[in-house]
């Protein structure tokens, strides 16, 4: 009987593939996972390379995307013949492919590329004469309108959108599929470890991650800064845009396009980085999509931490992050859950290093969010150490002041000997 059932299994699948087909909302995962897109460099000649890959048709005709790729091998760190895992970067609002950001990562041994999703390319990378280091190209001189680009990054390309029923017009169903042709194209070079890659993005470009992230699962790992999901909710920037949809497009929207109604399929390893105070994407939005996501996660939130291109990437728990699950690199450590004890808070740490300190975070403030003034007060902690064979696994246990009773929101940060720092959840009350 299973051998009869397998047979059947196996004839309905090479006479109607479709049938068993894999799509979520707009996207089809089967075609953007197993077909790699075509491609053309458009220059070789430097240590950032520039090219051009197929996108999703777009007002009925087809598309081209630019991008950015890099790696140890064109930098001339390696040599032919050598693989590296790959990274996928994802920029935000108001930017583009950069040049700097892939050379960061490249210069880190990684094979990375970086996407325009504005339907345009930047300008060609220069280069420091000193260091040799890309510039940054996001905002230097003008980017040009590819001829066959997808939609452009506006707002009626982003929420209006969901008013027609093609989806071809959305920059949302754009931004998540060119990503990942993107992974398809970066996998498919030879130079590729294409079993370990990663994604991260900033701003709507962590949006766009979290879409990402729950949609591919060919991801080893994913970093979300700033971006998340339950935007239809609370103090988020994007909240006014979406309300002005009517009930049945605005229900559409947030099914289709939200994270929050995405991420509870993510299977990929996440760090959800950001700060307190952040406008765009508010706290209590990002503690919603961190509980959304079912399966391995951690999270470093930053008091006041800037919002913006440079101020996302430059983390360096995103590439200890990323190390740990592309390249056997030691991982972050991984609080528990804060449990109240009389006058103090304590919570259990793991890690695979020392720790270095422990603080509380919270505030008594009310009002909007992005305004609220934090404190932050020094922890303890103690550590026992397990040793087996090169192997060294620590527990701590965190015991922290008990907030003020007319604290609103706080939560526990850990920094370990590398200042890598990690954090509880955050306890929102409102």
């Amino acid at each position: 009987m299973p051998a009869m059932r397998f047979f059947i299994v196996a004839s309905l699948l090479s006479l109607c593939p479709s049938l068993f087909a894999e799509s979520v909302g707009p996207w089809d995962l089967d075609a953007l996972k197993k077909n790699v897109p075509a491609m053309k460099w458009v220059r070789q000649d430097q240590p950032i390379h520039s090219l051009t890959y197929a996108g999703e048709k777009y007002q009925g005709h087809d598309t081209d995307v630019f991008a950015f790729y890099a790696s140890p091998i064109t930098i001339g760190e390696a040599k032919a013949g050598t693989k590296f895992p790959g990274v996928v970067l994802i920029h935000g609002g108001g930017g583009t492919a950069f040049a700097d950001w892939v050379h960061l990562w490249a210069k880190r041994g990684y094979a990375a590329i970086a996407m325009d999703l504005n339907g345009s390319r930047p300008p060609d990378p220069e280069f420091d004469p000193k260091t040799g280091m890309a510039i940054g190209n996001g905002h230097r001189g003008e980017r040009t309108r590819l001829p066959n680009g997808g939609p452009p990054h506006g707002h009626v390309e982003k929420f209006d959108c969901i008013l027609t029923p093609d989806t071809s017009d959305d920059w949302p169903f754009h931004a998540a599929a060119s990503v990942m042709r993107a992974h398809s194209l970066l996998r498919s070079f030879p130079e590729v470890d294409a079993e370990h890659t990663a994604v991260t993005g900033i701003s709507w470009g962590g949006y766009t991650t979290c879409l990402v992230a729950s949609l591919d699962d060919r991801f080893k790992a994913a970093v979300p800064v700033y971006g998340c999901g339950f935007l239809h909710e609370g103090e988020s920037v994007q909240k006014p845009s979406i309300d002005k949809l009517d009930a049945e497009h605005r229900a559409l929207w947030v099914k289709e396009y939200d994270p929050g109604s995405l991420l509870p399929r993510c299977r990929v390893p996440i760090l959800f980085v950001n700060g307190t105070n952040d406008v765009h994407y508010v706290l209590d939005s990002y503690m919603k999509s961190y509980n959304a996501v079912p399966g391995e996660k951690n999270i470093r939130i930053q008091v006041k931490m800037p919002h913006g291109h440079p101020p996302g990437w430059a983390p360096q728990e995103i590439g200890i992050f990323i190390d740990s699950k592309c390249r056997g690199g030691k991982p972050l450590p991984t609080p528990g859950t804060p449990v109240m004890k009389g006058d103090q808070v304590e919570v259990t740490c793991e890690s695979a290093t020392g720790l270095k300190k422990a603080e509380l975070n919270y505030t008594t403030d009310t009002g909007l969010r992005s305004k609220r003034e934090w404190k932050t007060v020094a922890a303890k902690f103690s550590t026992k150490s397990l040793v087996s064979g090169e192997l060294i696994r620590q527990t701590s246990r965190v015991f922290a002041p008990k907030p003020p009773a007319n604290a609103n929101t706080w939560f526990i940060t850990i920094t370990d000997d590398r200042d890598a720092m990690v954090s509880t959840t955050a306890k929102v009350v409102k």
